[in-house]
């Protein structure tokens, strides 16, 4: 008989792991609360409209490991259609002042030198930086399985980025804007604005538009629903099982050893192996208790910084809104939305180039912004709906003010707050991404097994300061490669 995965969360890294426990032979079943698969890459509609919550686009569109990966689990298939937007993200103050960013390095330094010649050598500089990120090559296998070898393979390729690790790799965005000495105070103010968080990673930054510059970071059509859809297809179809609406309460374990999972209507799952794709806090400190915790473990859940929250408004626009650029992002510091000051500004996201979001001739769109977690934890429902009321007020004003005249058009509202993630997915304090990227942390990651505990693997982006959605499919690959060693049998991967 074939030994039992017990898999908690269905998100991309449960999914990912439950596609290639059962691709290797495991009897495989899936645990998630939600009623649909996805966690954080999630959508949902709304009288015709659909409203993403997550993919602006997606790491491994066209190569590399990552892209082996989005086939193997059938997240890209021959019927998946990439888009490659030339611009990253337009930039406005208050001022109506305009700053772009190009997908393509050559042309955003093209275009940074006009905008500021004084500023050449520093420009070039940094744009030189980017480009070797480009060379970041992720690892087919994971860590523990990994040999000197393999690590030899990577260096040829890999030496002038770990130059710019060396270099950057302990340095903040503002410390790392210091050393470049820029003179325009144009530039200066927007990437201070926009990146120069005390705490965020110099390279985080450096890396941004490696994968953009390959075309190897596209938007995929359709978003978030389909591409999970996808995976749950992929995963049911190699036997795999879906429990949805079930909750898991403790993760059973006897003699140091994982054996099942107590639900919360008290349903008991026994089974050889338990992997964990679930909200890291909740799996460590509840699920077991804490009775597991090394000391990367304890110092990274004390001490990390966590992403801020967002609020998603999103709007079911009456009308054909085509723009230029999907993404723009304003700069504003004495504007409120709702009880939330916009010290990061805001961001409003147009998907008229995506027409499975919207009925033929109408559009989607959705105005996202930061707001911490503290705002929202101890609301009341009373509060809490006046707040959705508020906040759907201030953003429609907002949205106005960017399309004059859309006023008119809007035929559906939509509030996701903190609390609707949190509510969905259990992650801890709305950190939809999990740790925040510093410069003490973006080069370390937590191990995927938890000290004297058998039998049990962490999956997921909480392994993994910055998240995301590749290395959260990647872990779940990884957590398969190393349950397939133990039980010495070879890790195969079809796509």
């Amino acid at each position: 008989m074939s030994k039992k995965v017990v898999i908690v969360g269905g998100g991309v890294a449960g999914l990912s792991a439950g596609i290639y426990s059962a691709m290797n032979g495991f009897e495989t079943e899936i645990i998630e609360m939600h009623t649909v698969a996805g966690g954080q890459c999630t959508a949902w509609d709304r009288k015709g409209y659909r409203f993403d919550y997550c993919l602006h686009w997606l790491v491994g569109t066209s190569q590399g490991a990552f892209n082996e990966i989005w086939k193997e689990t059938n997240v890209i298939n021959d019927d998946t259609e990439i888009i490659d937007h030339e611009i990253h993200s337009r930039i406005l103050d208050d001022q109506g002042n305009e700053f772009i960013i190009y997908s393509n390095i050559d042309q955003w330094e093209k275009y940074l030198i006009e905008l500021a010649p004084e500023d050449k050598s520093s420009i070039k500089k940094m744009c030189t930086d980017m480009r070797k990120s480009a060379l970041m090559e992720p690892f087919e296998t994971a860590p523990e399985l990994r040999n000197p070898l393999d690590n030899i393979k990577m260096l040829p390729k890999m030496l002038p980025l770990l130059n710019v690790i060396r270099k950057y790799g302990r340095m903040t965005c503002g410390e790392y804007f210091e050393k470049l000495n820029f003179k325009s105070d144009k530039i200066k103010n927007i990437f201070f604005t926009m990146y120069g968080d005390s705490d965020f990673s110099a390279l985080f930054f450096i890396f941004m538009l490696g994968w953009y510059h390959q075309k190897n970071a596209g938007y995929i059509k359709g978003g978030s629903y389909p591409m999970a859809h996808r995976m749950v297809e992929k995963f049911e179809k190699l036997g795999g099982k879906m429990s949805y609406k079930k909750k898991v309460e403790k993760i059973i374990v006897e003699n140091n050893v994982a054996k099942g999972v107590f639900l919360s209507d008290g349903t008991k799952i026994e089974a050889d192996y338990v992997i964990s794709a679930a909200d890291g806090y909740s799996t460590i400190f509840k699920m077991l208790d804490g009775k597991y915790v090394s000391k990367e473990i304890d110092f990274a859940y004390k001490n990390w910084k966590l992403f801020t929250p967002i609020v998603q408004v999103s709007f079911g626009i009456n009308k054909s809104i085509p723009c230029e650029t999907s993404n723009v992002s304003h700069i504003c510091n004495d504007k409120w939305i709702g009880k939330t000051k916009l010290d990061k500004g805001y961001s409003i996201m147009n998907y008229w180039f995506d027409t499975t979001m919207a009925p033929e001739g109408k559009t989607s769109i959705a105005l996202r912004f930061e707001s911490p977690w503290e705002l929202w934890e101890m609301m009341d429902e009373a509060a809490y709906q006046a707040e959705k009321l508020q906040i759907t007020k201030d953003a429609t004003a907002l949205l106005e003010k960017e399309y004059p005249g859309i006023l008119e058009f809007i035929e559906v509202t939509d509030v996701a707050t903190p609390k609707t993630d949190v509510k969905y997915t259990g992650v801890k304090d709305g950190a939809y991404e999990g740790f925040f990227p510093s410069k003490e942390n973006l080069m370390k990651s937590l191990k995927m097994q938890l000290p004297k505990l058998r039998n049990f693997y962490m999956a997921g982006q909480w392994l993994y300061p910055g998240g995301g959605l590749p290395p959260s499919a990647q872990s779940g690959k990884w957590v398969i490669q190393l349950i397939c060693k133990k039980e010495k049998q070879k890790f195969v991967a079809d796509k």
